[in-house]
């Protein structure tokens, strides 16, 4: 097989992911393995696409190769993938998978990511490997790469391919409301950030979803419109800002991020669905969010989306919205699509500012930050700066230290290992159970 790998990560020849492709291709040398720094080269691929044309044209199997970046793909191969569609490239029926590096937080939307826009290419897409960054350091994760690639090779030649994740019948897309809506007046104080990726000139069903917000909204708003800002580039995954807390780039976004936007009472993202996402633009400012390591900078503030598009088309989308808002410590006042939506995100986002509401993280949030709680402990050496909010935020919750409570367990585990002890306690279990809480109510 001619095998085209997309090589997604900034780091080239230096990525992580691309040398767990590199020991499947030593072990495979029945199959041709040529590889497209898009991740690296994007810039030049912007202005003569032409090469990569060529390699679409000739490969049998395309192979999307990424460190996850921020719930999806970085944001050059996003930029990609954006690039093929734009040149109209025909790859309907070419072979497709993927292979991702990560600590497996939020890989799944990401791989979801690419498998969408597989199907929107016509590819027959094949399961990816979803890998841990330190797999091919073991002989488990050596062995799983391979028997990856044996069943890619497995399922071209019976065409065992996955079906796709588009919807056989797109939904409607959900009519906009007739006419504005009274404007409330500005009584509340605070400051709310909206950053939008939209034409201001363009008359873009965005900006008329935007200023509807904006109206119904009891606070003083500022829209951060990042088409305008000069960015020198997308994220480099260097860990630069990790361990000193400065981005490499000298754009000063950084700054700007923190000054201009991180410094709201509450904030709002606007933008228009592309390519089963918020487009490249605004995953690039995503991506480049990351000059705060994985400190959750903005937690207690309440956030809302503007989302100009058919929603209910994108779950996986969906899914990334309320993940990050989880991961993040924010209260989510909502996602609106229609003006009466953001009539109502306004007024919840204003309450949750005002009241500092926090209601506690659901398993999207939760799970989440306990992986990155994992890998800043073992990596505080290099992510000082992480390591150090970690800490302040009481982030390390383990070794867990309820002696009480875990003595207690072994008792009662010993008492129902008993059948005569346990047979006569029978339902007073649950009665034992609910004592700590009735006493809470009780006292409080």
């Amino acid at each position: 097989m001619k095998i085209l790998v997309l090589n997604g990560s900034p780091a080239g020849e230096n990525s992580v992911t691309l040398y767990t492709v590199k020991f499947i291709e030593k072990h495979f040398p029945e199959h041709t393995f040529e590889v497209l720094h898009v991740g690296r080269k994007i810039r030049a691929f912007e202005k003569d696409f032409s090469p990569c044309e060529e390699a679409l044209k000739n490969a049998e199997l395309i192979l999307f190769c990424y460190p996850v970046y921020t719930f999806l793909v970085p944001a050059q191969l996003h930029r990609f993938i954006e690039l093929i569609k734009e040149h109209g490239v025909d790859v309907g029926g070419k072979l497709a998978t993927q292979v991702s590096t990560s600590k497996h937080f939020y890989d799944v939307t990401a791989h979801n990511f690419i498998q969408e826009n597989c199907a929107d290419l016509g590819l027959n897409y094949i399961k990816g490997l979803s890998a841990d960054m330190d797999d091919l350091l073991t002989d488990e994760g050596r062995k799983e790469a391979l028997d990856f690639f044996r069943f890619v090779v497995w399922s071209a030649e019976h065409r065992a391919f996955e079906p796709s994740r588009l919807p056989k019948a797109l939904p409607k897309a959900p009519e906009e409301d007739a006419g504005d809506l009274p404007a409330a007046e500005k009584t509340q104080g605070g400051k709310t950030v909206i950053v939008a990726d939209f034409d201001p000139e363009g008359n873009e069903p965005l900006g008329a979803l935007i200023e509807s917000f904006r109206a119904a909204l009891p606070m003083k708003s500022e829209v951060v419109n990042i088409r305008e800002f000069p960015f020198a580039g997308g994220c480099l995954g260097c860990f630069n800002c990790a361990s000193t807390g400065k981005c490499v780039y000298k754009d000063r976004f950084d700054d700007y991020l923190r000054n201009n936007i991180q410094s709201a009472d509450a904030l709002v993202y606007a933008y228009t669905i592309k390519d089963h996402s918020m487009g490249y633009r605004f995953k690039l400012y995503d991506d480049r969010q990351f000059c705060n390591g994985h400190r959750t900078v903005t937690m207690g503030k309440p956030v809302a989306y503007l989302v100009s598009g058919n929603l209910d088309a994108e779950p996986n989308l969906r899914l990334l919205m309320e993940s990050r808002s989880e991961v993040g410590g924010n209260f989510l006042a909502g996602i609106a699509t229609t003006k009466a939506e953001a009539a109502r995100a306004a007024g919840v986002l204003a309450y949750a500012a005002k009241e500092e509401l926090r209601l506690p993280k659901n398993f999207y949030g939760v799970g989440g930050l306990k992986i990155f709680r994992d890998l800043i402990y073992q990596m505080q050496g290099l992510m000082r700066e992480d390591h150090r909010f970690y800490k302040k935020h009481g982030f390390y919750d383990f070794p867990q230290k309820r002696k009480g409570r875990i003595v207690a367990m072994y008792a009662v585990g010993a008492m129902m290992s008993n059948k005569k002890l346990s047979k006569k306690v029978g339902s007073k279990m649950t009665e034992g159970m609910v004592m700590p809480y009735q006493n809470a109510l009780k006292k409080h």
